[in-house]
């Protein structure tokens, strides 16, 4: 064989190993990257269920507040009305039951209002702030503490699921100030930008050291919940200064 024959040889051999690499190579990357959309579409699904479960235990939760809160309204409020209106009408003096008359026209009202409760459509009839101006007076009606919101509106477009889920984490936030920060003020504030809409939960309770390990579960919780519809949450705090929460979400 000829040098000239050997070189093509050469060539050629060397021509069918490149283009076996080059097979091998794209075969492998045709291959990971079938597996990175495989993975991807786990953390989507994943992500998805992690949101289902969110909002349908968050849903579960307001429905069994709300069932006590009626049963609660049942015994104390309608019931008490009720029996006022049974002695009222039971009466021989009209302006008696013309009295009775009128506590039976409260009772109606009453339940209607309680009706309304029994199903999460209030959800998507009230704004944020409005809910947060009724949870922060019913705080302040008690005496427990003075309580302050201000707010640019930033939370007032919302889809139900998403108002849903900061309506929870809220309630948990204020809910946690008043058992074990026992402050004296408690305010929220709300303010956002072309970005970022933020809500800022402050009291000037005992604080504690965050370093701290903790045998509860709820800031996770409350963590989890908001990484679920795409925000975040951070706290700090500070021994005998107080507790200050951020909820953020992105627009």
């Amino acid at each position: 064989m000829s040098d000239q024959e050997s070189e093509v040889l050469l060539i050629l051999f060397g021509g069918i190993f490149f283009a076996f690499l080059m097979s091998v190579f794209v075969v492998a990357m045709v291959v990971l990257h079938r597996q990175r959309q495989i993975q991807n579409r786990q953390k989507i699904d994943n992500l998805k269920a992690e949101y289902e479960r969110t909002i349908l235990n968050i849903e579960n939760e307001i429905q069994q507040e709300t069932l006590a809160h009626v049963g609660r309204e049942l015994h104390d409020n309608i019931g008490q009305l009720l029996s006022l209106a049974k002695l009222n009408l039971n009466s021989a003096k009209p302006e008696k039951q013309a009295e009775g008359k009128e506590f039976i026209n409260q009772i109606i009202k009453e339940v209607r209002g309680l009706s309304k409760t029994l199903n999460l459509d209030w959800v998507e009839e009230i704004t944020l702030d409005d809910f947060i101006k009724q949870q922060l007076q019913r705080i302040e009606s008690t005496g427990y503490c003075q309580t302050a919101f201000d707010s640019d509106q930033s939370f007032l477009e919302l889809p139900k699921d998403k108002k849903l889920v900061l309506i929870r984490v809220i309630q948990e936030c204020l809910n946690n100030a008043i058992k074990h920060a026992s402050p004296a003020h408690l305010k929220v504030h709300i303010i956002g930008d072309s970005t970022l809409r933020k809500i800022e939960i402050t009291d000037d309770g005992y604080g504690f050291d965050t370093t701290a390990p903790s045998s509860g579960s709820g800031m996770t919780n409350l963590k989890k919940r908001m990484e679920t519809i795409g925000g975040s949450f951070s706290l700090s705090s500070t021994v005998g200064k107080g507790t200050q929460i951020t909820l953020n979400l992105p627009l």
